[in-house]
């Protein structure tokens, strides 16, 4: 048996093959957050699922193999609530309207080392939205340019003098920063458990 995806330079066909299920705390709990979602939805009157449906019908799946589709009322529900559940914000049980999203505040990704000390940074010229959500791969090779290894590792903190220190939220996630590795970062903001596309960053951590 195979399996097919989209790649960057066209489909990419290989062996199915089961993948390893380390079941760490993350996953437990986006598990039980998933299931918990599930069963809230199901415990929704008549009425409130259906504008859940209603409303699932103007939001399309994630292309596979290029095709796609209008999202189910449960799809939509627990995508909300999930994204929501996340960040520790209370869940809805109305469908959200389509929010107008704010700009992206962070522009750059900065990485130091000066004695020693790396610091990871985000140049904000001004403060960032209430809940712009951190993404962040794990330490890459130089020589990579492209990632998709992201998970989130919090909210962007307020700026002081211009930058928002990120390194505590990084290195609580991967550990400390090796030299000469690529750090990717992604920043999205999140409204009513609708996000943003995102804002991709990324630096080489440099010699001290």
């Amino acid at each position: 048996m195979s399996v097919t995806w989209q790649g960057r330079n066209g489909l990419i066909r290989r062996i199915l093959v089961t993948p390893a299920n380390p079941r760490t705390a993350k996953q437990l709990a986006v598990r039980e957050l998933l299931a918990q979602q599930a069963r809230r939805f199901d415990g929704l009157t008549d009425a409130q699922q259906d504008a859940w449906n209603v409303a699932a019908a103007d939001y399309q799946s994630n292309a596979s193999l290029g095709q796609s589709g209008p999202l189910t009322g449960l799809q939509l529900f627990i995508k909300v609530n999930c994204r929501l559940g996340l960040l520790g914000l209370d869940p809805v049980d109305a469908p959200p309207l389509a929010p107008q999203f704010p700009d992206i505040a962070p522009q750059d990704l900065v990485i130091t080392h000066t004695g020693g000390v790396v610091a990871v940074k985000l140049t904000c010229p001004t403060p960032p939205a209430d809940h712009a959500v951190l993404r962040a791969s794990p330490p890459q090779n130089a020589a990579v340019r492209a990632c998709r290894d992201y998970g989130i590792i919090g909210v962007c903190p307020a700026p002081v003098a211009g930058a928002a220190d990120i390194t505590g939220l990084y290195t609580d996630e991967f550990g400390a920063v090796p030299v000469g590795k690529r750090l990717f970062v992604r920043v999205s903001t999140m409204v009513d458990g609708f996000e943003s596309l995102p804002r991709e960053f990324q630096a080489r951590v440099p010699a001290s």
